[in-house]
């Protein structure tokens, strides 16, 4: 596990690298974990997402936007928000709500964030790999290092963090310290 709190060289932030020397993956059910928790943040983000064209076209077309010539434009537009939903979260050493939660980290396999390319290829690489069923993420129990298909083929790595120290009245200690 990497300790989040180390000193500066080893945090991940926009220009920075960690030293995965002694990182450790996310387990197959903690990585099915952050995947649900995300999984539902995106789907209300989808309902939210779906809501507004079709509010604002609907009632001046009178058309559907589920059928018919303007249901590719739809699919593409739901598409459009999911890629920046995780390249939002997946880029500059940012986390997704799920894996803050369950305390996951993205970064290429030279420890440095990702990029925007990064993310596109690692969100690409993993819609191919779970579609026949989710065996690129069932491969991570076989893997000499604990890596999914689309990790070893978009060259990302998920690190599972330390737990943050907690202070005086069980709050999170901002600065714990490290032995």
């Amino acid at each position: 596990m990497l300790d989040p709190n180390q000193d500066s060289n080893q945090e991940a932030g926009p220009d920075r690298r960690l030293d995965l020397s002694q990182a450790c993956g996310p387990s197959l059910l903690r990585r099915l974990a952050t995947m649900a928790y995300d999984l539902m943040l995106l789907a209300a983000v989808l309902v939210i997402a779906a809501a507004l064209p079709t509010i604002a076209v609907g009632p001046l077309t009178g058309g559907d936007l589920t059928g018919g010539p303007g249901q590719l434009l739809f699919r593409l537009y739901l598409l459009g928000v999911i890629l920046l939903y995780y390249g939002y979260f997946w880029t500059g050493g940012r986390q997704s709500l799920g894996m803050r939660a369950w305390r996951v980290l993205l970064v290429r396999a030279d420890g440095g964030p990702l990029t925007l390319i990064d993310a596109l290829r690692r969100f690409g690489f993993a819609a191919l790999t779970l579609a026949p069923a989710g065996i690129g993420l069932w491969w991570v129990l076989f893997d000499r290092d604990g890596d999914t298909w689309y990790e070893r083929l978009s060259q990302t790595r998920s690190v599972l963090l330390a737990k943050a120290a907690t202070g005086p009245a069980g709050r999170a200690d901002t600065n714990p310290k490290v032995p």
